[in-house]
């Protein structure tokens, strides 16, 4: 933690260094999941995304990590590109799980693509064990 003449406190969440494609574009998103929801079906991102829960829990899981609880004030990335993103699932029964995304958007392809169950039968080995 910092503080500046202003009394101004910067917390630093996470330090990452991604590959930024070049020309693109980031977008800001809400994400919101309702009670034990199992959230987006798997995908994967064209550009890298940086995420920060805000309220609740969420399962989370990437291609070659285990999946991981990321609870409310903490924060989160993944690198994008070829890696599926398995998991971004409401950890809660009976509460909302909300999170801010900035997504890296390549120019001229969707910002999220999902995974056909051929391709995760492929791949099957480079998903961490469960």
């Amino acid at each position: 933690m910092q503080s500046s003449p202003s009394n101004t406190v910067l917390t630093v969440l996470q330090e990452q260094h991604p590959r930024v494609p070049e020309g693109a574009c980031a977008t800001t998103v809400l994400i919101e999941l309702p009670p034990g929801s199992p959230g987006t079906p798997p995908h994967r991102h064209a550009g890298p995304v940086f995420g920060y829960m805000t309220e609740g829990e969420m399962i989370f899981e990437l291609e070659g990590e285990p999946e991981r609880v990321i609870r409310k004030g903490e924060a989160f990335w993944e690198p994008g590109g070829d890696v599926i993103h398995y998991q971004a699932a409401n950890n809660l029964a009976g509460e909302w799980s909300r999170f801010v995304a900035v997504m890296m958007c390549v120019p001229g392809q969707p910002m999220l693509t999902l995974v056909d169950e051929e391709e995760l039968r492929l791949r099957q080995h480079l998903r961490a064990p469960r």
